[in-house]
């Protein structure tokens, strides 16, 4: 085997090892993750029961006297708290598993992508709580006071406890996730796809998607969609102050450079206007007569002019005349010779 082929091989096998191991350390941190999870959840599996009531406060405060959540199917009082406490197992553990990723990508990242990442991860995940908390102690209250109070009379309102899970969960990740626009914001920013000016001037266009989202990600109602699209609307907001604080001195940079960028071009432009006009540096333009307004001519300008054509003719018949004469004179001079 030659050395070119000795040394292609080991590169393959070098690179095969290399992946290998990432492969390795990404499933120990999936198991840590996984490890994790199962612990909260086998810490608060205990006060499932508890947890689910406290989760439902905000719509048994609004029942009637006398009405009571209800459980459909038969194996919704187990299926359910055990639910609830396994996303909230997942909830909680979501610093420790937001770490174990960082820890698997972050030695792919350069020293300056590193700077940025780390504060953006840790804002990322206390936004995601700050929504959620937003949606339980402002969102629930509003929403389940509204419906409570708008049904008929005769109707008696028993809720199910499963599909009550489903409508706050749904609640609970739309807010968590609407609360990330000004991560969001900062990245775009921070890429150099878009800048906080411009952002700005797309206002018009973020506030009706932001209804949209809010149509999307929550049930459908007015209610929680006005409430999730006005706290999208704020944080967009926030956003784009943060980041033209954020990358003040790079944004200055560019917005320089492109004001140069477009002196050159007008420049260029007008240059190549000058070229075409067939006007080059250093003539002196002059006014065309065609481009004067067309006056007509008084009588005396016109009696004038006739004269001035009539001399110009008996001028070119004299010195017509003369010439002649000069030739005859030098043939007879030739012939006389």
């Amino acid at each position: 085997m030659s050395e070119a082929d000795s040394s292609e091989q080991d590169s393959v096998e070098s690179s095969a090892m290399g992946f290998m191991s990432h492969l390795i350390e990404l499933r120990d941190r999936l198991l840590r993750i996984v490890l994790a999870i199962l612990l909260i959840f086998l810490c608060l599996f205990y006060w499932a029961n508890d947890i689910y009531t406290y989760l439902a406060e905000p719509l048994t405060s609004h029942l009637p006297e006398g009405s009571q959540m209800i459980a459909i199917d038969v194996a919704s009082p187990f299926l359910t708290p055990f639910k609830l406490v396994l996303m909230l197992s997942v909830f909680l553990g979501m610093p420790y598993i937001l770490y174990q990723i960082w820890g698997f990508v972050a030695p792919g990242l350069y020293k300056h992508e590193k700077r940025l990442a780390g504060p953006l991860l840790a804002s990322s995940i206390i936004l995601f709580y700050c929504g959620m908390l937003f949606a339980y102690y402002v969102v629930f209250p509003l929403v389940f006071g509204f419906f409570t109070s708008v049904g008929p009379e005769m109707v008696s309102i028993s809720t199910d406890i499963g599909r009550y899970l489903d409508f706050v969960i749904s609640l609970f990740f739309g807010f968590g996730i609407a609360f990330e626009v000004p991560i969001a914001t900062i990245i775009l920013v921070a890429m150099g796809i878009t800048t906080p000016a411009k952002l700005s001037e797309k206002r018009p266009f973020v506030i009706v998607g932001a209804f949209i989202v809010g149509m999307l990600l929550t049930p459908p109602d007015v209610i929680s969609q006005v409430l999730l699209a006005v706290p999208i609307w704020i944080l967009f907001e926030s956003g784009v102050i943060v980041s033209s604080y954020l990358f003040a001195d790079r944004l200055k940079e560019q917005a320089e450079e492109e004001a140069r960028m477009a002196e050159e071009e007008a420049r260029e432009a007008q240059e190549e206007a000058a070229a075409e006009s067939g006007y080059a540096e250093g003539y002196e333009t002059v006014n065309d007569p065609a481009d004067e307004e067309y006056r007509p001519l008084s009588d005396e300008e016109m009696e004038a002019e006739l004269d001035r054509i009539e001399k110009e003719i008996e001028d070119e018949e004299y010195y017509y005349d003369d010439d002649k004469d000069k030739d005859d004179s030098k043939d007879k001079s030739v012939k006389d010779n």
